[in-house]
């Protein structure tokens, strides 16, 4: 829940001149753009639930998926002003149906704006306002199962500084041994200020597979499906990408976007040693050394945020300290004794300072060139 997955949906937000606003500092008030001339066209297949039933798999080392849904339920909490989306704006306000709006403030036979938030109280705006938008109703929209290249997890993370630690030191984005990111599946962290969830505060698990709260049955077989699924699918590559902010920059949802722009130009590539580091917190599997999207370079402490200096080594150690004893707490739930005897070993790793080379030793790692350590 708030990972940005209807997001990805969404054109990436653009200034009023063309430009992408990378993210702000927060402590110096700085600005960072980036220039893309051209985004990518969006074929939408699938909203927050997809469907990967074995009868749909292929056997070529990818996940096969096709949409568990017949309307999308799509939140619109960061649309605040005119011009945010045009393309979903113009979706909304003229819709070829009829539409579902929910916590926006619009009276009888009105148009729906849905930057206009209905208020919980006197200058407090709904965190979760939302809209009911039919598959048949979304242009471009893909009804046939598709095979998936990249599989990404998206996390909400606070602000990072130097006087204030926390666990945003995710960079732009960064690529996962595939063993890692099924540790990152059974956390599902649901991280910072979520707009779906208003009665709790720091990082707490939304359960096994994110699902968890419509799963039935028990985590552990859950685990095992999932550590199948990724074991089953060696082709698929891993990535982590964070929303809101980058250590001490606030972003919203641009590193995904940046991310989808920049994975879906690089194709199936794989990462040439030069092009990544293993990451200070292991559990971050790998970060970019450095990123050209389209000719710009993307500054490294947008990749690498202990190099910000309003963040730091010492800061990004804490945070990263806090994010290894919220995986320690929710994994070791899963040792029982059937769990799967590779997910066992998984998990031990991670309980006993495991590194990303020891994580690529326990599933193969698709990425990454071969020179590659």
């Amino acid at each position: 829940s708030g990972g940005g997955k209807s997001e990805m949906l969404e054109v990436a937000h653009r200034e009023a001149d063309g430009r992408l606003l990378l993210g702000t500092n927060l402590v110096t008030g700085e600005k960072r753009h980036i220039e893309i001339p051209r985004g990518c066209e969006l074929r939408p297949v699938t909203d927050d639930m997809a469907l990967c039933h074995p009868s749909l798999q292929r056997g070529d080392g990818k996940l096969t998926v096709t949409d568990a849904e017949d309307a999308w339920f799509v939140r619109v909490n960061h649309i605040t002003r005119y011009a945010t989306d045009p393309h979903f704006e113009s979706l909304t306000a003229q819709p070829s149906e009829p539409l579902l709006f929910l916590n926006i403030d619009a009276v009888p036979n009105s148009r729906a704006m849905i930057w206009e938030h209905i208020e919980d109280s006197p200058g407090r705006p709904c965190p979760n306002p939302r809209v009911i938008v039919p598959r048949r109703a979304y242009p471009g929209i893909i009804d046939t199962p598709v095979s998936v290249d990249i599989r990404s997890l998206g996390v909400r993370t606070p602000p990072c500084t130097a006087e204030h630690p926390s666990y945003g030191i995710i960079g732009i984005f960064h690529l996962l041994p595939p063993s890692l990111s099924w540790l990152w599946r059974l956390v599902a962290p649901r991280g910072y200020d979520n707009p779906s969830i208003v009665d709790t505060e720091g990082m707490t698990s939304e359960g096994v597979g994110s699902y968890w709260p419509f799963a039935t049955g028990r985590k552990v077989d859950h685990a095992n499906l999932l550590l199948n699924q990724i074991v089953a699918t060696p082709k698929v590559v891993h990535i982590l990408t964070p929303n809101q902010h980058l250590g001490a920059w606030k972003t919203g949802f641009m590193p995904q976007w940046v991310a989808r722009e920049y994975l879906a130009r690089r194709g199936v590539a794989k990462f040439k040693p030069d092009q990544v580091r293993p990451a200070r917190c292991p559990l971050l599997g790998h970060a970019l050394h450095h990123l050209t999207v389209e000719g710009n370079a993307v500054p490294r402490w947008l990749l690498q945020v202990n190099t910000q200096p309003e963040v730091g080594d010492e800061a990004y150690d804490t945070g990263a300290e806090m994010l290894t004893e919220f995986f320690h707490r929710h994994l070791r739930e899963f040792l029982s004794p059937d769990l799967h005897p590779l997910g066992r070993t998984i998990i031990e790793c991670c309980l006993d300072g495991g590194q990303v080379e020891d994580y690529q030793s326990l599933i193969a790692t698709p990425y990454l060139a071969s020179s590659v350590i």
